[in-house]
């Protein structure tokens, strides 16, 4: 590790006279558990880290405190200067050792802090650097309840920053210390403040400038003033005139620049920041972006894949973000807490719509979600703090989620709720608060928008039920801002068991879930009740709490490597840019039955089925849904080919028996006669 620092000074990434430096701290950690008691066989480990690897290693899956070990070698010639580590995340509760001195905790694991060191090291010698991590639940630190696998770790990277004496702090909430509050943004001007938090040793006056360049690349503002670092926020209000705003359709974006320099000229710090400008508000139950409405096509998405556990690379991200685009959704909902800088740094420039989630969460109908004591209060205000400034700049995220799926027993949480809707507001007046909710009652008139999480027609009767619930919606709540959100599980492979008189819970048809989606597209697909539709989820998610150690909601596998047939139903009706053809159940080829029914979706014109030698009549049952009757099929390998336009799909079947149905078996006798 004294190695690699040296080198990276070597090569110019010491402290310059222009201001900061930032070194990645990934390299040269040693990793063991808090449990062996000594660090004599820790492994070394590069981060982003987890000692979770195995997303479905169920009851393997291991809650407790992991030790990171680093030596870190400071220069001599940084004597004078100011040094922070900054750690983007570390899953959930994190203290830091300088040479056997604590230096601070951070509790929660969604979210970026930054420590000083500065008085903790010793300059121009090795310094011992100790990290402990735990991932056990806790009831003062949120998410108290939840069905995600908490993986455990410095699971995003980690940096060193180094500062003169005085500079734009980086220990204001885990943020670059910049944060932009447009409070009137039109075509023809944005106009609002900038809150930019200094820090410094000497109280100094300084200089401080401001300069905004816009998507072109051109400056559209700059402002120079002198400033006292004492320890308050500095506000500089700014005006762009004809600014170009950002849009899903135009994601414009712009930097904002903050330059520290003495009175005599010399530069103190530099920092930059992007950010876009965008109005958000609502006409006739519809969110408007910069005056227009737009239909919300959203979906969730939780946090690890198979690929990667809990520590996405940043290819994984990108290849999420594709498969969104794909699909046609114009929004996504980061469940339960937020996910990586990077993440939404990419939403920025596609123009996504984003819902990010605080983690005040119940997943499961025995957990406890809310403790009403100051500490679990206190926190969950604190986690909300740093979400909020930590993503504010992003111009993709669009709404603040408050709640998911608390019940209303036990201790009421509303007031609680209302506190935290208070201080989002506080911290961000431009954005609407958000829940999802399967409750009744005062739960739901809290927050600026709320998502009815609905399950009518899983469990029992059909999707169709969907309208009833609809209805009484439209007539006794049409005055709130309401959506929806639903999914329901289903696995590729797995097949109805009619012959069962006790439905298998580990047994989870792709086909029930498919039903499921159409009958809900079909029923509130375009309704002007709602302002969105939210599908749960695009990806499976690793958990422990439930069967094969996966939630199965995804229209994609855990893998990323197969797409439900929900998520071609999806894709032919959001997807406008590239057509859909796609025949549904090609995940089950072998099949008893010689009586078959087809379904295709197409969004390229009414599709053409051929059936072995034959051409099969279809239907249109729903928009760019089509089916056939029943056709008759021979025993063993028959073709089904299916075209539209240039589009070509096609599966091949192969047809047996019907099995014949299981015998009853007589009642054990288990007593005297």
């Amino acid at each position: 590790m004294k190695r690699y620092l040296l080198l990276l000074f070597a090569l110019g990434y010491g402290v310059a006279a222009a201001g900061r430096e930032v070194i990645p701290f990934n390299e040269g950690w040693r990793f063991y558990f808090q449990s062996e008691k000594s660090s004599d066989n820790a492994r070394s480990v590069t981060l982003p880290h987890s000692w979770n690897t195995d997303p479905t290693a169920g009851q393997l899956f291991i809650e407790t405190t992991g030790c990171y070990l680093n030596t870190l070698h400071v220069p001599a010639s940084w004597a004078g200067q100011r040094l922070f580590v900054k750690f983007y995340g570390a899953q959930s509760v994190a203290d830091l050792f300088v040479n056997g001195k604590l230096v601070g905790s951070h509790c929660g694991g969604a979210t970026a802090f930054v420590f000083e060191i500065t008085d903790r090291v010793r300059f121009g010698a090795e310094n011992d650097l100790l990290v402990t991590v735990n991932n056990s639940t806790r009831n003062d630190v949120l998410p108290t309840s939840t069905d995600i696998n908490r993986y455990g770790g410095l699971y995003r990277p980690a940096e060193l920053i180094l500062t003169s004496p005085t500079a734009v702090s980086p220990l204001y909430l885990g943020t670059d210390g910049v944060l932009v509050h447009p409070q009137t943004v039109s075509s023809e001007k944005v106009a609002g403040e900038i809150e930019i938090h200094l820090t410094s040793r000497t109280e100094e006056n300084c200089q401080l400038t401001l300069d905004i360049i816009g998507a072109n690349g051109r400056r559209v503002f700059s402002q120079r003033q002198r400033v006292r670092a004492d320890g308050n926020p500095v506000v500089v209000p700014f005006t762009v005139e004809q600014p170009r705003l950002w849009s899903p359709a135009r994601p414009a974006l712009h930097t904002v620049k903050v330059t520290l320099t003495t009175t005599s000229g010399k530069i103190l710090d530099s920092t930059t920041v992007r950010t876009g400008f965008v109005s958000r508000g609502w006409c006739d139950n519809q969110l408007t972006i910069n005056d227009k409405p737009i239909a919300v096509r959203g979906v969730s998405l939780y946090h690890d894949s198979a690929l990667s556990g809990g520590t996405p690379t940043e290819q994984d991200m990108d290849a999420d973000l594709r498969q969104v685009e794909d699909l046609g959704a114009n929004a996504l909902r980061s469940v339960v807490m937020p996910h990586a800088q990077y993440f939404y740094n990419r939403c920025d420039e596609k123009g996504f719509l984003v819902w990010v989630d605080i983690p005040f969460h119940r997943a499961f109908l025995s957990d406890v979600a809310y403790y009403p004591t100051p500490q679990f209060e206190q926190n969950g205000l604190q986690q909300l703090r740093e979400i909020v400034a930590q993503h504010l700049n992003h111009p993709s995220v669009t709404m603040w989620g408050i709640f998911a799926q608390l019940w209303m027993r036990g201790d009421n949480p509303v007031r609680y709720i209302r506190q935290l809707h208070a201080e989002a507001h506080r911290l961000d007046p431009s954005r609407p608060t958000v829940a999802c909710s399967d409750q009744d009652g005062e739960i739901n008139f809290v927050t600026d928008l709320i998502v009815w999480r609905q399950d009518v027609g899983w469990s029992k009767g059909t999707p169709d039920d969907v309208t009833v619930w609809r209805d009484q919606l439209r007539s006794k709540w049409s005055h709130l801002h309401s959506a929806i959100a639903y999914g329901g599980p289903g696995i590729p492979g797995h097949r109805a068991q009619p012959y069962r008189t006790v439905p298998d819970p580990n047994c989870m048809p792709e086909e029930r879930q498919t039903r499921f989606h159409e009958g809900y597209t079909r029923n509130l697909q375009g309704d002007s009740l709602l302002w969105g539709m939210w599908i749960n989820n695009l990806f499976d998610y690793g958990s422990t709490r439930y069967p094969y150690g996966v939630d199965g909601k995804g229209l994609v596998t855990f893998d990323r490597r197969t797409r439900k047939d929900a998520y071609y139903l999806y894709r032919a009706l959001w997807n406008r840019r590239s057509p859909t053809l796609h025949l549904t159940g090609k995940h089950t080829t072998v099949r008893a039955g010689e009586q078959q029914v087809f379904r295709i979706y197409s969004s390229a014109g009414v599709p053409l089925l051929r059936v072995g030698a034959d051409t099969v009549a279809l239907h249109e049952y729903a928009e760019r849904q089509y089916q056939s009757d029943t056709v008759t099929l021979p025993l063993g390998r028959v073709v089904v080919r299916a075209s539209a336009g240039k589009l070509r799909d096609s599966v091949i079947l192969r047809i047996g028996s019907a099995p014949a149905p299981r015998p009853k078996q007589a009642p054990r006798r288990t007593g005297g006669r």
